[in-house]
């Protein structure tokens, strides 16, 4: 038997480390890999967020073409991936996207080491034989990690994935940046500042990519109705998140907004660095998503911050919310419960909201932590190592680490 590496090499490959829950996660586990005493290395095309994962203690290797789905690219990729594996003493692969994954999968099995797979999307909704088939090496790992239970059950489902391979390992919210008590007072008037909302009203804010299944025509159609019913009601709704289709959506939604009359009070603030600030400026947090999320991450970095979130009913988001406990869940694209759910909320007093708040920051702390998803992918190293990251892990965490 091949003795277990002490400190094993462990290599994540995805298409790019630009922003996004991918390179997120990835950063998280570059951290987790090196204070359980393993080395972290990065493949991908590169990005803004390189320097944080330095940071972090993880080292990049740039692939220019990691992202490209030509079968030639992904051939001459495999090669590069399985020098470096040999190269750089690789134990372990783990890849986050499927284009990559392709590679990354040829490279480990020529290499004779342990493929591991995270299904961060959600691919498997492919109708076509050719999508499936091009979606499925996110199903081939040797341990297949869902980062919900929404996604463990469509993998079981449509890829026959076992419980021999299949992992749930959700994804967290960093209670070290999600932290009520570790954000300032100015950090959160600059940010009101810069988007002009007005002092002392309540702020109702959505995070997301701008795009029509995230629900922002829904929020505007809400928030029409309640403008028109309730006029007395004083609020601002701030929607953050850029237009990755040359801002002919956001052209949409500002034009639905002007249909409304809510121009006065709607900010469309675009990309925001300080997420954290943002939500501990609003008063409720809403992903009213049209399609089940994956997980919905901003759902429990906002509970994280003690804030009410009303969320859809379904996917990955439902999840982590207690409807009428840590938050309100409505139907699926209904704006009337949208508005009656916001109305809810805003017609609360404070100490109910802060109670609901509270509520849904312990659950999170109990369930929904970076530092939790960080220990299970560890485990699930160890599992296929035969080494142990995740008590080294657990054993290098300081309270300034886990609070």
């Amino acid at each position: 038997m091949t003795q277990a590496p002490v400190s094993p090499v462990i290599l994540q490959v995805l298409p790019a480390l630009d922003q996004g829950g991918v390179e997120r996660g990835t950063i998280e586990m570059a951290e987790a890999i090196t204070l359980g005493g393993g080395r972290a290395l990065v493949v991908s095309a590169g990005g803004r967020l390189e320097s944080r994962l330095r940071h972090a203690g993880g080292t990049h290797i740039a692939l220019p073409r990691a992202a490209s789905r030509n079968p030639l690219h992904i051939l001459r990729n495999a090669r590069t991936l399985e020098r470096i594996i040999r190269t750089q003493g690789v134990a372990l692969v783990h890849a986050r996207s499927r284009a990559p994954a392709w590679a990354a999968r040829l490279a480990s099995r020529r290499a004779g080491i342990p493929f591991v797979t995270t299904w961060h999307g959600d691919h498997h909704a492919a109708r076509f034989s050719a999508k499936k088939l091009y979606n499925a090496v996110l199903a081939s790992g040797d341990r297949v990690i869902a980062i919900s239970a929404h996604i463990a059950r469509r993998l079981a489902k449509d890829y026959r994935v076992g419980p021999d391979r299949l992992r749930t390992i959700a994804r967290g919210a960093d209670i070290r940046q999600f932290s009520p008590d570790s954000i300032s007072g100015q950090r959160v008037h600059d940010l009101a500042e810069h988007w002009r909302v007005p002092p002392d009203v309540p702020v109702i804010l959505m995070p997301g990519r701008l795009t029509p299944w995230k629900g922002q025509a829904l929020v505007l159609e809400a928030l029409g109705q309640i403008a028109a019913t309730r006029p007395e009601l004083t609020w601002c709704c701030v929607l953050i998140g850029s237009d990755s289709k040359g801002g002919q959506y956001a052209r949409a939604l500002a034009e639905q907004a002007t249909q409304a009359g809510l121009t006065e009070r709607i900010r469309f603030a675009g990309h925001c660095d300080d997420m954290p600030a943002a939500l501990s400026m609003a008063c409720m947090v809403l992903a009213p998503s049209l399609r089940p999320e994956p997980f919905g991450r901003v759902v429990v970095e906002a509970q994280a911050l003690a804030k009410p979130v009303i969320v859809a009913g379904h996917g990955g988001a439902i999840e982590t919310v207690q409807d009428r406990e840590t938050g309100l869940a409505i139907t699926p694209g209904s704006a009337p419960e949208l508005a009656q759910a916001i109305e809810t909320v805003l017609d609360s007093p404070e100490e109910a909201r802060a109670f609901m708040g509270a509520k849904a920051r312990q659950a999170v702390l109990a369930h929904y932590t970076t530092q939790a998803m960080q220990y299970a992918t560890l485990t699930v190293y160890d599992e296929l190592l035969g080494t142990a990251l995740a008590p080294h892990f657990a054993a290098a965490l300081t309270p300034e680490t886990q609070s």
